[in-house]
């Protein structure tokens, strides 16, 4: 069983909305990246595509089987609203929560938190690559 994980998850938008990607890194507790993806999502909103890098972030961290996560976002409306401290209203992202919540219950114990955009810039360096790479092969 490992140790407590990290990862770091983003969303963007240009135009929000506009074309819209997630960006997940998951680390080691020493900050050794264990994995990273980058997925393109079509013209969608800003918080729309946070709401994806959480579930990028997830899915990664499930996938090498980690049980204890502790996930960092510079998104303080997703982090509030995974706490339960707001309430998620806009109904095109009541099923990404859902799907989060769901997954969160995969995990013998995951945290989010919120933390500074300049920690984060490797999953904000995926999140916009993807929109990059998916404009330059069109």
């Amino acid at each position: 069983m490992m140790d407590t994980l990290y990862a770091n998850f983003d969303g963007a938008s240009r135009g929000n909305p506009g074309p819209a990607s997630a960006g997940a890194v998951l680390y080691d507790g020493t900050g050794r990246v264990l994995a990273r993806a980058g997925k393109y999502l079509g013209e969608n909103t800003n918080n729309y595509a946070e709401y994806n890098g959480l579930l990028l972030a997830l899915k990664l961290a499930r996938e090498h089987g980690v049980r204890r996560l502790v996930i960092r976002a510079d998104s303080q409306l997703i982090v509030r609203q995974i706490e339960g401290r707001y309430k998620v209203k806009a109904a095109n992202l009541i099923p990404l929560y859902q799907r989060a919540r769901e997954l969160m219950a995969h995990f013998e114990r995951v945290r989010v938190e919120h933390g500074p955009r300049e920690k984060n810039s490797e999953a904000d360096r995926l999140a916009n690559l993807a929109i990059d790479e998916h404009f330059a092969k069109r």
